[in-house]
Parts: structure tokens; sequence; C-alpha cells
């Protein structure tokens, strides 16, 4: 999904693609530093509802998705209100739910995958120093937007790339922490991803993601799913795969050379998201996406579907 550089090429005498790879120099002061290969999106329909929305100045949206394109957490959800502020708050409480189980400490080197509008990037800038911090998206128009809205702070060094988490532009164990905020089901492969994750990591990293989790019997449904529901969710929320069972996650994570050591069902945390969402499709104007965010709030609601954050470690 990208083309690689096959010479090598200077970053300002302080970082060197070569082969597609990252590479940085010793003693290294770079603030901001950044890759452009040419990529081939792929369709997120609700990416282009939000980006347009943006563009036109709409203070709601960029309330609610201009740092952070995912779910919310709320600690006790029946204290949500449903305003855009107190989403904004929730969609930072999810980052740092994910990321916390990380175990993130100075001077780590960590790639945030699938990294939207750099909203997670940009919490772990304000909450540590010294960190390397990459995001990697498939998406230019995300990453523009990451780059324009996320500086350094606090010695920390930012790059946002351009590249497809299956086949990543990084090099071999160059990563202490590898992060997939409410993604992966965009991904072509979790398998492919999970060893690309296994392969950047060092000995000793970490990989934490939150995904929607169905429960067995809901999969097998799943899979009887007509074409014409797989094309409702789809056309709001592109390609999407959900199938993938907490007992799968851990079989990718031992083929992959993972363990998983931690996981948390925080569906009933995520739940006042869905009417917030639904309200700002509306508000578009995109009432076909409205109706699929409900739906999918209903299968949470009936606990088929299930908002986990799972946390891996490198297996010794």
């Amino acid at each position: 999904m990208f083309e690689s550089c096959h010479s090598d090429q200077e970053f300002s005498g302080k970082a060197t693609l070569r082969g597609g790879f990252l590479y940085f120099g010793p003693g290294s002061t770079l603030s901001v530093w950044e890759v452009s290969m040419r990529s081939s999106p792929r369709s997120l329909p609700y990416f282009d509802i939000l980006l347009e929305q943006l563009q036109q100045g709409d203070e709601t949206v960029r309330q609610v998705f201009g740092r952070h394109v995912h779910w919310g957490y709320w600690p006790s959800p029946e204290t949500a209100d449903g305003s855009a502020r107190d989403f904004s708050l929730a969609a930072e409480r999810l980052a740092q739910q994910v990321y916390a189980g990380a175990r993130v400490q100075e001077n780590d080197s960590l790639l945030d995958v699938g990294c939207g509008f750099g909203g997670t990037i940009a919490s772990l800038n304000e909450s540590y120093g010294a960190l390397q911090l990459t995001g990697l998206n498939i998406d230019s128009r995300q990453l523009d937007r990451a780059r324009q809205e996320v500086k350094p702070r606090a010695n920390n060094r930012i790059a946002f790339v351009a590249g497809d988490a299956c086949r990543m532009p990084i090099p071999d164990a160059s990563m202490d922490v590898v992060l997939a905020v409410e993604c992966i089901f965009h991904f072509p492969s979790r398998r492919d991803f999970f060893h690309e994750a296994r392969r950047v990591l060092r000995p000793g990293g970490r990989l934490s993601l939150s995904d929607f989790v169905p429960i067995a019997v809901y999969r097998f449904l799943q899979r009887g799913f007509s074409a014409a529901g797989e094309a409702f969710v789809a056309g709001t929320y592109g390609r999407v795969d959900s199938c993938v069972t907490l007992a799968d996650y851990r079989a990718l994570a031992a083929e992959a050379g993972f363990v998983l050591t931690e996981q948390r069902d925080v569906t009933r945390n995520t739940l006042p998201t869905y009417p917030v969402v639904r309200d700002v499709f509306a508000r578009a104007g995109n009432h076909p996406a409205a109706r699929a965010t409900a739906a999918v709030g209903l299968l949470s609601k009936l606990g088929g579907l299930r908002y986990r954050i799972l946390h891996f470690s490198v297996a010794e």
C-alpha cells in the first residue's frame, strides 16, 4: 500500500531513510522528523464526513473529533451529559486507558499505528518527556492535520509517517511500545499486524490496543450476516472486521511471539459514545451514518459486541 524509497535520503542530517525504513543517528536532537510516502488510502467514509465538517468550521465536530477519533471512556457512565465537551474529555480518557497499560516511561520509543489526527500522540506528548513518538497512518489527510495540530514539547521528538499497518516502514527492534487505539478492525490482516508489531518491538516490548470484540455466539451470527448488512456498516465506517474473539486474540498473540498480559471489558464505560456520535452524523445530514452508529450501539448494549482493551508483552 505504500511505495518505498530505495536510495538513502538524509533528513536534516539527523535521520536517514534506507529502503523505506527510518534510522536515527547517534546524538540526534531533531525535534520533528517525517517521511513522505505515496500511499493508497482505504475508503473510510466517516473520515470524509469529519474532514468536511472540520473544513467548514463546525465547532461541535472540532470538540468531539478534532483531536481523537475514537470512542470515549466514562468511569461512571451515568454521569455522561451528552455534551461535546464531556465527550472530548471521555475520548482523552480512553487513549490514556490504552497507553497506561503499556507502561510508558521516559526515553521510550513509541509507535501509534492508525494514529488518526494525532490525538494519542498529543496526549503522550503532554504527559511524558524524552519520548520518541511516531504516528503511522495510511491516509495523508489525517497525517496533514496531525502535523498541524501536534508539536513536540518536553524534549520529545515527534514524527508522522505514511504507511500500511501490515507493512510498516519502521526498522526491526526499534520500538519499546506499539499502540493501536480503536483501528485494528480496519487493517487488512490482524495476523500480519501482530507479526509486524513483533518485528519492530525490542525485547521486553509492549503492545496495547482497543477493539470491538464479539462474543463467540455473536461471531457465529456475524458469519451469516447479509451482504446488505455489511454494506450498511461499510457505508459509514469502511471495511470493518469485528469477528475476532478474545480466544482468537490469544492465539494470534502466541503465534506472533506475544503474551496477553491483561484484558479489560470496558463496554459499559463506552456506551455514552453512541448518542453523541449519532447526533454528530445527523447534524451533518448523514442519516445513514447516524443509523449505522445506532445499530452498532444496540449490538453493544445487547452484549454481542464487547469493547475491550488488550495489553500484550513480547514473550521471553
